[in-house]
C-alpha cells in the first residue's frame, strides 16, 4: 500500500492540534528561531506537546529549521536540533548545507523548497547526504514531477494550496535589497505584493499602479489524481502565518479529497490513523484567498496574477440588482448574514469593502454606503461571519476505530481490544462475580463498554464469547474500559516509529564547480561542505556581501509579458523593447530569458 500524507501548516500549538483534528497526517511548525517565518516561532515545550498529540494518531510533526545560518549561530542551531529531536519531532526541514556538517542526532532531514530542488541530479545529490524527502518547487508541471520521480528515490512533497511566491524559493533577494529584511532569514517584507508601474525603454507607462508581481493563490484541488500519479505522496498546504480558521477549513477540505481518491483507489491509504468528522462543510473560497490559480501544473497559463489587489477577495456571491438610499439588493447565490464582509472592484479597479449591518428579505443594509455601487456589479464575500463562528468553536473530532472481544467463563474474564492499526491490549481477571440470570446483561455491558467519552477511540463493535454470564457492576465495567483505553493509548505512542537518517558513503559529483551568491552560502560550515566536494569558487550569500553588478533580485517562471499577451514567441506579439518596473523604491530592469522561459527582476542601477 502506498501511503499519502496531507501536510498542514501550524503557526502554533493550537493550530497544530486543530490541523491534526481536522484531518492532517502531518504538520510543519517552527521552533523558537530559524523557521523561515520569524513571526511564527514556538517554544520547545509546545513542540513536545504537539508531537505527543500527533503521535496518538501516528501523525507526524516536522520542524522548520530552514533559514540560512550565520557563523555565530552554528552552535545555537546545533543545540536547537538536539532539542527538537528530544521533543519527539519526526523530521526537520532545512535549507542551509551547514546542517549536513553539524553534530546532530539521526533525525530525518527534508530539503526545503528553498534548496531549489529543480533537477533529478540535484535531488540525488541531496539524497546521498541522508535527505529522505524534498519539497519540490511550486513552479513544476506534472510532467516535470514525473521525470524527477523516475530518476530519484526520495519522497516527493508538493504544495497544493495557499499563497504563491512569485520567485523561485530561496532565489529572491528583493526584500533584502530594498528593506534589509532577508526572505532567506524568514523576514520577507513581501515587495512582490507592492504596486508598480510598467514602463518601456522610452519612458512610456504601459500600466500604472498595478500589483504586477502579486500572484493569485494556489489551488490544486482538481489535480490530486494527477499529482498522485506523478509520484507525489505528501500534499502540502501553505500558511504558517494564517489563522486557525483557515487551517481548519483548508485541512478538512483536502482531507476529504484524499479520502475520496483513496476510496476509488485501493492501492493507497492515509499515512496516519483515525476518522474525522466535521461540523461544517469545508469551502476554500470562504478562507483568505486572492483568487485561485493552478500555476504551472499543466503548463503556462494566463491570469496567474492579481493585478488589482494583493488582498483577499473571497467568494463571488452575486451581482447588484439595485441601489437604494441606504441599502442594495443583490441576486445572491448564497445566504448572507449580519456581520459579513463584502467587497467589489470600483471603476478604477480598486478593491472596496463594507460590512453587512443587517439583511431584510432581499435588501442588504451596509454599515456605510460606498461609492461605486451600481447595478450589474459583481460582489464578493471575503468574510463569512457565520462560517467563521462555526470554525471558532469545536468544529471536528478524530476517532480511531476499535473492536473489543470479551470472553466470559466461570473462572476467567478476558478482554482483547484491537484498534484499526492492529494494536492490541489484553486484560484478564478472575471471575469472582455472581452469575447473572438476566439475558439482557450482555446488552447492558456492551452499552457501557462502548462509552469512550473524550478519548481518541471509538469502539465500533463488542463481541462476546460467553458460556457464563457474570453480574459485573457498572463501576467495574467502567474501570476496566478506562484501563484498556489508557493502555492502548500508551502502546500506540510506544509503537510510533520515527525515521532514522541514512547517509550514503558515495556522493554524486556536484554538477557545478563555482557557486554564486544564489547558493546562499552564509557560514564557514557550508563553505567547508562545498570545498570538500571540489567547488573552486564560492561567492558569499547576498546577506553577507551584496554583489556589485548585474544582480538578479528575483528569478521567476511567471512572465509579465505572457500575462499581458505581449510574448513574441508564444503569443506572436510585437517586440516590446526593454521593460522596467517602477515604484518609489526604484526602477527595476526586467530581463526575459526566453530560452529558459523565465523572467528576472534586476537590481536598480544607482
Amino acid at each position: 500500500m502506498i501511503e499519502l500524507e496531507l501536510l498542514a501548516p501550524a503557526k502554533n500549538l493550537e493550530s497544530g492540534i486543530a490541523a491534526i483534528t481536522h484531518g492532517a497526517d502531518a504538520v510543519y511548525i517552527a521552533a523558537s528561531k530559524f523557521g523561515a517565518r520569524e513571526k511564527a516561532g514556538n517554544p520547545i515545550e509546545d513542540i513536545e506537546q504537539l508531537c505527543s498529540f500527533a503521535h496518538q494518531y501516528h501523525a507526524k510533526v516536522y520542524v522548520t529549521v530552514n533559514t540560512i545560518i550565520y557563523d555565530q549561530e552554528i552552535d545555537e542551531v546545533q543545540n536547537l536540533i538536539h532539542s527538537i529531536y528530544k521533543a519527539g519531532a519526526d523530521a526537520i526541514i532545512i535549507q542551509d548545507f551547514s546542517i549536513l556538517k553539524m553534530d546532530i542526532p539521526p533525525i530525518a532531514l527534508h530539503a526545503s523548497t528553498q534548496m531549489h530542488n529543480l533537477t533529478p541530479e540535484h535531488i540525488n545529490f541531496l539524497s546521498s547526504f541522508g535527505i529522505s524527502r524534498v519539497v519540490l518547487p511550486r513552479e513544476l508541471s506534472v510532467d516535470e514531477i514525473k521525470n524527477i520521480r523516475n530518476k530519484t528515490q526520495v519522497e516527493l512533497e508538493f504544495f497544493v494550496h495557499g499563497a504563491l511566491c512569485v520567485s523561485y524559493s530561496g532565489q529572491c533577494y528583493m526584500s533584502q535589497a530594498l528593506f534589509n529584511r532577508s526572505a532567506n532569514r524568514g523576514a520577507c517584507a513581501q515587495p512582490c505584493r507592492l504596486s508598480y508601474d510598467l514602463i518601456d525603454e522610452h519612458g512610456n507607462t504601459l500600466l500604472k499602479n498595478k500589483h504586477l508581481l502579486s500572484l493569485k493563490d494556489l489551488n490544486l484541488s482538481r489535480h490530486i489524481d494527477e499529482l498522485v500519479n506523478s509520484g507525489v505522496t505528501s500534499f502540502k498546504i501553505e500558511g504558517r502565518l494564517k489563522d486557525i480558521g483557515y487551517v481548519k477549513n483548508i485541512t478538512a477540505y483536502y482531507s476529504n479529497l484524499l479520502n475520496q481518491f483513496i476510496g476509488s483507489n485501493k492501492d493507497y491509504k492515509r499515512s496516519s490513523s483515525g476518522r474525522c468528522t466535521h461540523s461544517f462543510t469545508p469551502d476554500p473560497e470562504k478562507s483568505f484567498n486572492r483568487g485561485f490559480s493552478s500555476h504551472f501544473i499543466n503548463g503556462r497559463i494566463l491570469n496567474q496574477a492579481s493585478f488589482n489587489t494583493p488582498k483577499s477577495i473571497g467568494k463571488k456571491i452575486g451581482k447588484v440588482k439595485g441601489v437604494g438610499k441606504n441599502f442594495i439588493t443583490i441576486s445572491l447565490t448564497e445566504k448572507l448574514n449580519n456581520g459579513d464582509g463584502l467587497c467589489f472592484f470600483n471603476p478604477q479597479n480598486e478593491l472596496v469593502g463594507f460590512r453587512v449591518n443587517k439583511v431584510v428579505e432581499n435588501k442588504i443594509y451596509p454599515n456605510r454606503m460606498v461609492n461605486g455601487l451600481h447595478s450589474g456589479l459583481i460582489i464578493y464575500r471575503n468574510e463569512d461571519f457565520e462560517f467563521e463562528q462555526l470554525l471558532s468553536r469545536e468544529s471536528a473530532s478524530r476517532k480511531i476505530n476499535c473492536e473489543l472481544k470479551v470472553h466470559f467463563s466461570p473462572t476467567k474474564i478476558a478482554f482483547l481490544l484491537v484498534d484499526e492499526d492492529g494494536t492490541t491490549v489484553k486484560k484478564e481477571l478472575s471471575n469472582s462475580f455472581e452469575e447473572a440470570h438476566n439475558q439482557n446483561i450482555l446488552s447492558q455491558i456492551e452499552t457501557q463498554l462502548k462509552k469512550t467519552g473524550n478519548t481518541i477511540f471509538e469502539i465500533k463493535s463488542v463481541s462476546f464469547n460467553a458460556n457464563y454470564l457474570p453480574f459485573i457492576p457498572i463501576k467495574e465495567i467502567n474501570r476496566l474500559r478506562r484501563e484498556l483505553l489508557d493502555e492502548l493509548l500508551k502502546k500506540r505512542l510506544l509503537n510510533h516509529k520515527r525515521e532514522i537518517r541514512n547517509i550514503q558513503n558515495i556522493h554524486p559529483k556536484l554538477p557545478y564547480e563555482n557557486l554564486t551568491y544564489k547558493s546562499n552560502v552564509s557560514n564557514r560550515l557550508s563553505r567547508t561542505f562545498f570545498k570538500e566536494l571540489g567547488v573552486n569558487s564560492i561567492q558569499p550569500a547576498f546577506e553577507i556581501q551584496e554583489p556589485d553588478d548585474n544582480v538578479e533580485l528575483m528569478v521567476t517562471r511567471y512572465c509579465i509579458k505572457y500575462e499581458l499577451n505581449l510574448c513574441p514567441i508564444k503569443q506572436n506579439a510585437r517586440p516590446t523593447g526593454k521593460l522596467y518596473l517602477k515604484n518609489r523604491y526604484g526602477i527595476f530592469p526586467l530581463v526575459f530569458d526566453c530560452k529558459s522561459c523565465t523572467m528576472k527582476v534586476m537590481k536598480p542601477k544607482n
